[in-house]
């Protein structure tokens, strides 16, 4: 009997050892996220493009991640509690966690952080965007050619240089092929409040814009042109399909999955190095939503 006893003790044991090296064979990837992840645009996609990075890896990655974490102190506490955790690699998904992010990788120089849109680097930091400006010359080129009041409404987050990139890019190609046009801009100071992106866009629309882009992060603005009954607009980080083929002609969409997956297989290989990324179109980043049938040819 006491015989019995040890070898079911020890083969108990090695299970547990064994379900032990398991979970270290794991590797642990944290997203933080400004917003929710069904705003449908900027998060979403993030989100989506974190579940592509984890089916991709199956098994070998256990995937963590907080929604609508504000910029600044709650997000410090939240990137702690990832790094103490466990978390090997951690994507920080907005311009604002850019302090929060090199403040906490000072603390924990073994784990490696991914900040989008960002610009400050460290050893263990690296920053990675979207050449977004491209899209937005699309986009301004449709407005400039489709709108017949000459108006072209834009709503702004906040006044940081991927924001104002885009809105240069965008007045350009408007004005390139129709250069009576001119854009009224409102800021929200907000990366999603869909309640102010719906007053702006009928503000705007109140001025007479006929044509409404945004750099802000829910369907608001489309999902009220829709409910007028007029003015057009584009799909932001996401394709926003479900408004085509109007007031959505477009979109802008941000292809993130890649990335992760480079990012994520190159600190599971042990060959991560911090890297300053900031790709476009041409490097597959960046994608055009079909362009729909409200668009004249």
């Amino acid at each position: 009997m006491k015989l019995l006893k040890f070898v079911l003790s020890g083969a108990a044991l090695a299970l547990s050892l064994a379900g032990a090296v398991a979970a270290q064979d794991k590797t642990k990837v944290g997203f933080v996220y400004v917003g929710p992840i069904n705003d449908g645009g900027w998060n979403q996609h993030h989100h989506d493009s974190a579940l592509e990075m984890k089916a991709h890896f199956g098994d070998k990655v256990e995937l963590v991640y907080q929604e609508s974490v504000p910029e600044g102190a709650d997000a410090e506490r939240v990137l702690t509690q990832m790094a103490l955790g466990g978390a090997k690699l951690i994507f920080t998904t907005s311009f604002g966690y850019m302090d929060p992010t090199i403040n906490v990788a000072k603390k924990f120089p073994n784990v490696k952080f991914e900040h989008a849109t960002g610009y400050k680097t460290t050893d263990n930091v690296s920053v990675y965007s979207a050449r977004f400006y491209e899209g937005r010359a699309i986009q301004g080129h449709i407005a400039g050619s489709m709108t017949k009041s000459n108006i072209i409404g834009y709503i702004a987050s906040y006044p940081i240089p991927e924001v104002i990139r885009g809105i240069n890019s965008a007045y350009l190609h408007a004005k390139r092929v129709n250069p009576d046009v001119q854009f009224k801009i409102i800021w929200l100071f907000s990366w999603f409040d869909p309640a102010k992106e719906a007053d702006a866009t009928t503000t705007l629309l109140e001025q007479g814009a006929d044509v409404v882009l945004q750099h802000t992060d829910s369907t608001a603005p489309l999902a009220t042109m829709a409910k007028a009954g007029k003015g057009i607009g584009f799909g932001q980080a996401a394709d926003m399909a479900e408004y085509a083929p109007s007031p959505r002609v477009s979109s802008i969409i941000d292809l993130w999955a890649p990335y992760y997956i480079a990012r994520t297989q190159a600190v599971m290989d042990g060959t991560w190095t911090s890297v300053n990324t900031w790709d476009g179109i041409k490097a597959g980043m960046v994608g055009i939503g079909e362009i729909s049938s409200a668009v004249p040819a």
